[in-house]
């Protein structure tokens, strides 16, 4: 048999990877719709959501609805729950989750605001621990309490009784945690209701909602959704319309979709983004979150619901789904405390995200005008949001329906908050604004600085130049912004710098933001500690070097300060062999600075390897690191060609491969010359061939050349990914890697320098690897090392 009969044959079909779940998914579905006939389902609530395929590191929280139910949207991050977090230490770093005060600098929240307001979250069913998980979120990120004792917080089931309360559900009560904990970070002082359906179909969720408004909320949130329907309008009628209430509405994780209460004319969608911090004047930046052309903002064209009048894009005729979007993405998702759901801290994504923080807004701005919808206010003052114009979830026409633009954009409407302004009623009332400091205490050491950030928004009006200052400050810190001035609505970097001579305490400093209508503080806790004594570090690199007696080899020394202040090192060396000499260019540095190391050996250095030490003396210190040189005897050129057996005539002597790889191959894939070559691969499955032998480079030549040749050839389609390589290594240098990316009709040579393996002896080895389908074949001839 012949080699050629191992690959694999699939004909003319070639299914791309990834493609395969997708594939199944697919004839499922098929299967699932012919099993289910023609029959027609009646409408008197909307179909459930169809579960959408998402990526392995998340989870959805809420089990696939039942017919005739609504399906939460919260994702659940499944790289790592933590329990429990000591004190003192970030829940969000722990489990690398935004916590408050990411989202209100990325949004530039008042925080200040909405006391005496009552937010709603409407779920389905109980979470025991609601108010608890809630206690520990608040007090781990030192928000005020909000509980039933102080009257801040009340969980009620649909009918607005606090008991009974509906069974407990482990996936909705992720849910709920959520819902509560993003309302905590955006509106701390804001009171929470919790109404609690009994189950998530849309009269039982409908009849929550009308109870949240009838309990006093001015605004209600609801992450949830399902498919449109023909009844949806009269469930608008029913359930969400309530002018002078801000319902809002998750737009749904499915991407390019349309999910409903969310297509509501009077609710606000939200749709959902990615964010991460970023360099610039924010500090922030956002695209449309996607995470698979299923998974996504979701956003479209309502098939039922009239277009509001506020809305003026043309590429719907009904309303267009969303209004407005915020943080969605998991993997750039918010820290949760979730202990029934998830068993402790972890990190959630999802339009359920941003749902509940544009619900708390609402609570910020300025009340609504009685008999109006509050979801048309912020397509009356679009500037005070951020707008985000990349990113897609999908390829539609028109495009901004599913791809980010400037202005106006499915996936994430008008854009993310910036202050409150954007979700109240525009007012004749003066111009204001708040001022905000994140984080909120700073540590310096005495002769340090450390910064912050400071935040103005909108409360009020339009924006206006805000002059910023800082009092409060202790002898020998002073104060800096950059810039010293804002227009409300921007941010300032605060930079603080103590003397080495302030002493060691912690003071109140008030950050005063000063404009034409007034000024409004925040107070920042600055702690100094007492300046430590100064030290630095030394290092070298690289740490090793091979020279032939009678040559040099050269190294950087660098020193670091990890202590107090940069002080004069003297650098030396000392372990040298007999012959050699070592020098510093400079010889003292600043620590902080490097220096080049140079040794120099005699051609009588004996040969050997040799521990050289490099010390730095300082005023305060002495440190050391180790230099590792090796000596080779000076040696006159052995000139020739180097390979035992270089094209393989004399089968696998002197080489070592793996069975089957070296071989008379033709006809199926001739030598380049003689009879004999060295074919790896070729078995279109995983499999990985090698092929290697050690090989002595002698020193004192002048040319040293590695050459082969190599024909290619592949069954791959693929002219952009390289799914099955070749690497050439000598020693633990990597030399080349080829692919079915560089398969050839014939042979081609490569050379390759390689002198700085002179005086050494090496292992040239040529490994080839497949993936699992579809064979390449890597036939190596007429190997050489030329010397000379």
């Amino acid at each position: 048999m012949t080699k050629r009969f191992r690959r694999r044959q699939l004909g003319n079909m070639h299914v791309p990877r990834g493609r395969l779940a997708v594939l199944v998914l697919a004839l499922a579905a098929l299967v699932g719709s012919l099993a289910g006939g023609g029959a027609t389902r009646a409408s008197a609530s909307p179909p459930p959501v169809s579960p959408t395929p998402i990526p392995a590191n998340f989870v959805r929280a809420c089990a696939d609805p039942a017919e005739g139910e609504m399906a939460c949207f919260a994702l659940r991050r499944t790289t790592g729950i933590v329990a429990t977090v000591p004190a003192g230490v970030n829940a969000a770093a722990a489990v690398n989750g935004y916590g408050p005060s990411d989202i209100d600098g990325a949004y530039n929240i008042p925080t200040t605001l909405g006391s005496g307001k009552t937010v709603a979250i409407v779920d389905a069913y109980d979470d025991p621990s609601a108010e608890n998980d809630l206690g520990v979120y608040r007090n781990n990120f030192g928000l005020p309490a909000c509980t039933t004792a102080n009257g801040c917080f009340k969980k009620v089931n649909q009918n607005g009784a606090t008991s009974p309360l509906p069974a407990a559900n482990s996936g909705w009560s992720s849910e709920i945690a959520l819902d509560l904990e993003m309302v905590s970070a955006v509106c701390p002082n804001c009171h929470i209701l919790l109404v609690e359906a009994s189950s998530p179909t849309t009269g039982n969720l409908g009849t929550a909602e009308n109870t949240a408004v009838a309990q006093g909320a001015v605004a209600v949130s609801n992450s949830y959704g399902g498919s449109e329907s023909s009844s949806e309008t009269s469930f608008d009628n029913s359930y969400y319309k309530h002018p002078g209430v801000a319902i809002v509405a998750s737009s749904g994780d499915s991407g390019y979709h349309v999910e409903y209460p969310a297509s509501s004319p009077y609710v606000t969608a939200v749709g959902g983004t990615s964010l991460q911090h970023a360099s610039n004047a924010r500090g922030w930046t956002e695209s449309v979150w996607s995470t698979s052309s299923s998974e996504g903002a979701g956003s479209g064209c309502s098939a039922y619901e009239p277009k509001p009048s506020f809305q003026t894009d043309t590429g719907c005729a009904r309303r267009t789904v969303a209004d407005v979007s915020a943080v969605a993405d998991p993997a750039t998702g918010v820290a949760v405390y979730d202990s029934y759901g998830s068993g402790g801290w972890t990190v959630f994504g999802g339009t359920s995200v941003a749902s509940p923080i544009i619900g708390a807004m609402f609570a910020l701005a300025s009340a609504p005008t009685a008999g109006t919808y509050p979801n048309a206010y912020p397509y009356a003052n679009p500037g005070a949001l951020y707008d985000v114009t990349t990113g897609s979830t999908a390829s539609c026409s028109p495009a901004y329906l599913c791809t980010g633009e400037v202005g106006y954009d499915g996936p994430t409407g008008l854009g993310t908050p910036n202050g409150a302004a954007a979700f109240g009623p525009a007012t004749t009332v003066g111009s204001d604004f708040s001022v905000s400091v994140n984080p909120t205490s700073v540590s310096v050491a005495a002769g340090s600085n450390g910064t912050a950030t400071v935040s103005t928004a909108i409360t009020s009006g339009s924006s206006e130049s805000v002059s910023l200052s800082a009092s409060g400050l202790p002898p020998g810190v002073t104060a800096s912004f950059s810039p010293a001035t804002v227009n409300s609505g921007s941010s300032s970097t605060l930079t603080l710098t103590a003397a080495s001579t302030t002493a060691a305490g912690t003071y109140s400093v008030t950050v005063t933001g000063t404009a034409a209508t007034g000024s409004h503080t925040a107070v920042l806790s600055l702690t100094v500690t007492s300046a430590p004594a100064s030290d630095f570090s030394i290092s070298v690199s690289p740490a090793s070097a091979s020279v032939t007696a009678g040559s040099g080899a050269s190294a950087t020394v660098s020193t670091a300060v990890t202590s107090g202040s940069a002080q004069s090192v003297t650098l030396g060396a000392s372990g040298l062999p007999s012959g050699a000499t070592a020098s510093f260019s400079p010889a003292s540095v600043t620590a902080g600075s490097s220096s080049t190391l140079t040794i120099s050996t005699s051609s009588s250095t004996p040969a050997g390897t040799y521990t050289v030490t490099i010390t730095g003396t300082g005023s305060t210190a002495t440190h050391s690191t180790a230099f590792s040189l090796t000596v080779t005897s000076a040696s006159t050129c052995s000139a020739g060609q180097k390979i035992a057996n270089p094209g393989f005539e004399s089968g696998s002597s002197g080489w070592s491969a793996t069975s089957g790889v070296i071989g008379q191959n033709g006809p199926s894939e001739p030598a380049h010359s003689g009879t004999w070559d060295a074919w790896l691969d070729g078995y279109g499955r995983t499999h990985t061939d090698t092929l290697s032998q050690s090989v002595t480079i002698p020193s004192g030549c002048s040319t040293y050349a590695l050459s082969f040749w190599l024909h290619i050839d592949t069954a791959e389609r693929t002219t952009t990914t390289a799914y099955d390589k070749l690497t050439v290594t000598l020693g633990s240098t990597t030399l080349a890697t080829y692919s079915n990316l560089n398969h050839a009709s014939g042979y081609q040579q490569y050379s390759f320098n390689v002198s700085g393996f002179a005086g050494q002896t090496v292992t040239l080895k040529f490994t080839g690897s497949e993936d699992s389908s579809l064979q390449t074949s890597f036939v190596i001839d007429d190997t050489a090392l030329n010397v000379g």
